[in-house]
């Protein structure tokens, strides 16, 4: 179930879980995950399973990504991830600037600068926009809004 997004408190310097700056869901680990890693949905499951079992985003899942995990989690085990709003620590590329949206890049778990080829050959696909990061990343780690 999904946390309240109802505004308790705008006073400002307040955690992230305050006045909803941020949602979190529970989902199943479908592998190995890492705090900080951008998670997608588990194709891999059968029927409603796909949207119960997140694993580490790809570059091919942009379109599936749920958030950002806030604990590391084995297979199996339940994962917290904030599908809304403020995480302090995501796994960003180094570099990746404050201000530009997020998609996943070719690390799993990891997003980057979101870019679309436009040398005006074959039609590329827009990528699956996931946040927007909020600090220059730096150490492969960055503050981003999720969603």
């Amino acid at each position: 179930m999904a946390t309240s997004n109802i505004l308790q408190s705008l006073d400002a310097g307040q955690s992230a879980g305050t006045s909803a700056r941020s949602s979190l869901e529970t989902f199943v680990a479908g592998g190995t995950i890492v705090a900080g890693d951008w998670v997608m949905m588990d194709l891999s499951q059968s029927g409603a399973d796909k949207a119960l079992y997140v694993v580490q985003a790809s570059t091919a899942g942009n379109g599936l990504v749920r958030g950002v995990a806030k604990f590391a989690a084995a297979a199996g085990e339940q994962v917290d991830v904030v599908v809304a709003g403020y995480v302090a620590a995501a796994n960003v590329a180094t570099g990746t600037a404050a201000g530009v949206p997020l998609a996943i890049g070719a690390t799993a778990g990891r997003a980057g600068q979101a870019t679309v080829d436009a040398t005006g050959g074959a039609a590329e696909p827009v990528p699956g926009i996931c946040g927007t990061c909020l600090t220059l990343a730096a150490g492969n780690v960055a503050e981003v809004l999720v969603g």
